[in-house]
């Protein structure tokens, strides 16, 4: 046994953690037999990668099993803290390599021989290149390293993990300070901020006549005293005559009251500036009138698509966010006392096989607004015709550089000029957004909804598995540029960005360091300190999703068939498999999309393994396009479809507690059917592997059902366990029953119990979960982040033209890879279907081999 300092702990390059990793030496001697055991025991695994919580079980098993001296000592370790906080694991015997995360934002790498033990500290890009060799992938000393930190190094950035998200926030307190001192620079960029406000041809605030700082002190001043004893509801029209006469523009406000505030305000951020006054003035500036928002993928429209692949909660976001977007910009424009009318278009594709959708109509109103539109602008292939089917979300890729050039084309003559603001929504939509923030100059929003690196894991090592399938080279690299390109990252919950201290990372913190071998690899992605990074939480729909006891509002007309969804006995491919034959059980429901990460059938075999649960509950699933997988267009669906026909009949779920519905398109219906589980005082569970929000998670809370949900994401932050909504963990499943059999257990004993967890779920979504609240904050935000863009030159240049190379050079090539995959996949489609039709076609044929004379396989494509 050595001791420290005699090379048991070693560590090439010296990381700055190295000292703190050396504690765990002395904790490896201690108990040398007990840790030997627990690499020994992932090392038995063979050469992979390893979830976080076996290693975390493994540990907690040993330690249950040891003598009590040795289970303290372990337990109080430096390496068992460390352990706690894994989030990789990498094997490939005899060796182990660990990726810590001590703390937010902060990556240690440790590598561990099995055999005698030996520990070696690793930099992010030795862990990297170990990585690799799960892949066979040979060392390659010129692999390009992609690292934006330097050019980030002289940019403004938290430091606390408990402000990640309040980048809007920071950005005020931080350079208000910054800028307002010293030379007076930052009042002169202010005063020519302001006189560059207009929209269609109007001068506004201040237009080109107070565009000198002495000019705009003296008239705001004179203002000041003309305003003093006019009436406080005087309206602006009445103002105007004097206020002009000064060199105001209008967009100062629609009364005396409001112009008075605005001044007030001003005045006092060019003498002494703070964060607060800097918010409150940029709130009221008339700056953002028109919105576009870019949503490529699925069949985006207002009914009859929900369950459609690729179709789910981003739609209904979307939609739900467009009609408080106009609330609010109408209540901004009027209290400026302007009278412009805001447009808010949502760009999608046009699908001429709409399957009896709307996504075949190239405008499409939105319902119950007046200045919200869809427009909707074709694929074309590469023979530059129109793409006439349903592509899905994966295979995009190759369209979006000419859509963005469509689309662009079609802004334009749409406006008549550039947008105030672009949003992008999802991989697709982000790309696109920075391509026309490039383009046209605009501020750029990017929501990431669900990401895929965090729905797939490994999916960056085994990128050339799924390549033809998923493409995740092209989405990954797309995700990297995006996301370093935005000027705000929307997420609706902290988790999403940085999940939690002593957990998983967030889906943006997870691309700071990834690999994909033969590529390159990532030794610095992204940096959850930004200030571009701003949570604002979206709600749901209150005209749809409100408590079940309010009966006054309940949309009676629709009991007697959703009572008949749910309870019924009518079984079809297309619509339902199972039956209830004990309605007086409460209901376990959930509804999603059926895919890997969504975890439908996870709950199902939750379900069907406890009988405790069983003899409690019922169990009603929604999701999926058909009970029958064949009907499917969706790869995932398909295989999720036929899991759940295997667990059904390996678990007998034919007995009369289970039923499994196809997805349900008409929202409207959805909000009863919410309600009808709460009658039954039902619960519902949203078992996903990851979610990045769970917009059903509110949907449900919104309705009164009490909600138990994944602690892996964003409903985590939303439920507070025990008080309004339950967390579980969808990899043990065990404990996910029994804490549900708990519930319903409990209930029989105290019939206020399921009220009590009901109304604690229906204040936390009132208290932070609602439209109105996020309409607001995204407005404030918009003007924010414009205008410190525009004073500080926040636009980063040097990134961009980083950014740009990386375009060119890396996913350029990927996109065109993914192009000539999808027409070999065509071509032997076809080929597939002309040999179908001739009798006699062997399956060397339709499977597009030929053999050589020799007898050796050729395969036309790989």
């Amino acid at each position: 046994s050595r001791r420290r300092g005699s090379g048991l702990f070693t560590a090439p390059g010296l990381p700055s953690y190295s000292p703190f990793l050396e504690g765990c030496e002395e904790s490896i001697l201690a108990n040398r037999n007990e840790w030997l055991h627990i690499f020994q025991s992932l090392v038995a695994r063979g050469k992979g990668t390893v979830q976080r919580h076996v290693v975390k079980d493994l540990l907690q098993e040993t330690i249950d099993n040891a003598p009590q001296a040795v289970a303290e000592a372990m337990r109080g370790s430096p390496l068992a803290q460390l352990i706690a906080n894994t989030q990789d694991i990498v094997v490939v015997p005899p060796h182990i390599a660990f990726q810590f995360r001590p703390t937010i934002g902060e990556r240690w790498y440790l590598k561990v021989a099995s055999d005698h033990l030996h520990c070696e500290a690793l930099s992010t890009p030795a862990f990297l290149q170990f990585k690799e060799k799960l892949v066979g992938n040979p060392s390659d000393p010129w692999t390009l390293e992609i690292d934006l930190g330097p050019f980030n190094a002289e940019f403004p950035r938290m430091t606390r993990p408990q402000n990640i998200g309040q980048g809007a926030l920071f950005l005020n307190r931080m350079l208000s300070q910054r800028l307002f001192k010293g030379n007076g620079s930052g009042t002169a960029m202010l005063v020519e901020f302001l006189s560059l406000l207009q929209h269609k041809g109007m001068s506004l605030m201040t237009g080109d006549t107070l565009d000198t700082l002495p000019a705009l002190i003296a008239a705001l001043q004179k203002a000041e005293s003309v305003l003093e004893d006019l009436d406080e509801k005087l309206p602006w029209k009445m103002l105007a005559p004097r206020l002009l006469g000064l060199g105001f523009q209008p967009g100062w406000g629609k009364n005396v009251k409001i112009v008075k505030e605005n001044i007030h305000y001003l005045l006092n951020l060019l003498e002494a500036p703070d964060p607060d006054t800097i918010e409150k003035f940029l709130s009221g500036l008339p700056m953002i009138f028109d919105v576009v928002i870019l949503s490529p993928h699925g069949f985006f429209g207002q009914s009859g698509v929900l369950g459609k692949p690729d179709t789910g909660g981003q739609i209904v976001y979307i939609l739900d966010q467009v009609k408080a977007l106009e609330r609010e910009m109408l209540m901004r424009i009027e209290r400026a006392g302007l009278d412009f009318e805001p447009r808010i278009i949502i760009v999608t594709r046009l699908i001429p096989e709409a399957e009896g959708t709307t996504c075949d109509e190239r405008d499409e109103a939105i319902n119950n607004t007046k200045h919200c539109r869809i427009l909707r602008v074709p694929f074309h292939d590469s023979d530059g015709k129109v793409l006439q089917h349903w592509v899905s979300r994966f295979d995009v890729w190759p369209y979006l550089e000419e859509f963005t050039i469509d689309v662009a084309r079609e802004l334009r003559a749409e406006l008549g000029s550039n947008p105030d603001l672009l949003i992008g929504n999802y991989s697709d939509g982000n790309l696109v957004a920075t391509l026309l923030s490039h383009y046209m100059g605009v501020t750029q929003c990017d929501i990431g909804h669900a990401l895929e690196f965090a729905k797939y894991p490994n999916s960056d090592i085994h990128w050339q598995d799924e390549q033809e399938s998923h493409h995740f080279s092209a989405q990954f690299t797309a995700d990297l540029i995006s996301m370093n390109s935005a000027d705000v990252i929307i997420t609706s919950t902290y988790q999403e960005i940085a999940g939690v201290r002593n957990g998983v990372a967030g889906q943006y913190e997870m691309h700071t360091a990834f690999t994909l071998p033969g590529l390159y690899r990532v030794v610095n992605g992204i940096d959850v300190f930004s200030p571009a990074f701003n949570i604002v939480s979206p709600g749901a729909d209150p005209d749809l999703y409100f408590p079940s006891d309010q009966k006054d509002r309940r949309l009676t007309h629709y009991h007697e068939e959703l009572q008949d969804l749910l309870f019924g006995s009518r079984e079809a491919d297309d619509y339902a498999k199972g039956i209830i034959k004990d309605e007086s059980k409460p209901v376990v429901f959930t509804m999603a999309r059926l895919d890997t990460v969504k975890n439908l059938t996870g709950l199902v075999e939750l379900f069907a393994k406890s009988d405790r649960l069983r003899q409690l509950a019922n169990l009603v699933v929604v999701g999926g396009g058909s009970i029958d997988p064949a009907k499917s267009a969706d790869r995932e669906e398909k295989d999720q479809c036929k899991k759940m026909h295997a667990l059904i009949e390996e678990h007998n779920l034919m007995d009369g507690s289970f039923r499994w519905l196809t997805a349900q398109k008409d929202r409207v219906k959805n909000g009863e059917l919410y309600r009808e589980i709460a009658d039954s005082h039902g619960v519902f569970v949203q078992p996903a592997l990851y979610e990045a929000f769970g917009l059903t998670v509110v949907e449900a809370m919104c309705c009164g059902i009490p909600t138990f949900a994944t602690v892996h994401g964003g409903p985590a932050e939303i439920i507070v366990d025990g008080k309004s909504g339950f967390a579980i963990d969808p990899y043990h499943q065990d404990t996910c029953a029994n804490k549900l059999a708990d519930f319903f257990e409990k209930c029989q004993e105290d019939d206020t119990y399921w009220d009590t967890i009901s109304q604690g779920g229906l204040e936390r979504i009132e208290e932070a979960y609602t439209w109105k609240l996020y309409a607001k904050r995204l407005m404030d935000m918009s003007r924010v982040f414009s205008f410190w863009k525009y004073v500080t030159k926040l636009d980063r240049s040097q990134t961009r033209r980083y950014l740009e190379m990386f375009y060119l050079t890396k996913l350029r090539p990927l996109i065109e890879l993914c192009r000539q995959q999808q027409l070999q996949q065509q071509k032997n489609k076809q080929r597939q279907d002309d040999n179908n039709a001739v009798p006699g076609a062997s399956d060397d044929e339709a499977n597009g081999v030929h053999r050589g004379a020799d007898g050796v396989d050729g395969v036309i494509s790989k």
